[in-house]
């Protein structure tokens, strides 16, 4: 069995998954989670549709990217869902 070393000459590049550069930033999570952010720094304390409600009212967002944006936040540790299955901001 031969193993080969591969060496890469080209310098690294550095891959952002939150921002690419083949989409218009309004169509990345993290625009659009910034918005949802917005949105439970107003009001710390809401349920799924309330806050897709009012994230719509001021973003028109489809609910995929809500959903995206979501989970985005949750693995953050800047939103987290309680007891009572509300969507709440983390301190």
């Amino acid at each position: 069995m031969l193993l080969f070393v591969a060496k890469f000459l080209k310098t690294q590049k550095t891959i952002i998954m939150l921002l690419p550069d083949n989409i218009h930033p309004e169509n990345t999570v993290y625009f659009n989670g910034a918005y949802v952010l917005q949105v439970l720094q107003q009001r710390p304390l809401q349920t799924y549709l309330e806050l897709y409600q009012n994230v719509k009212a001021i973003k028109n967002m489809a609910y995929s990217m809500f959903i995206l944006c979501l989970d985005w936040l949750f693995l953050l540790n800047a939103a987290q869902i309680n007891s009572q299955g509300e969507v709440e901001l983390c301190s």
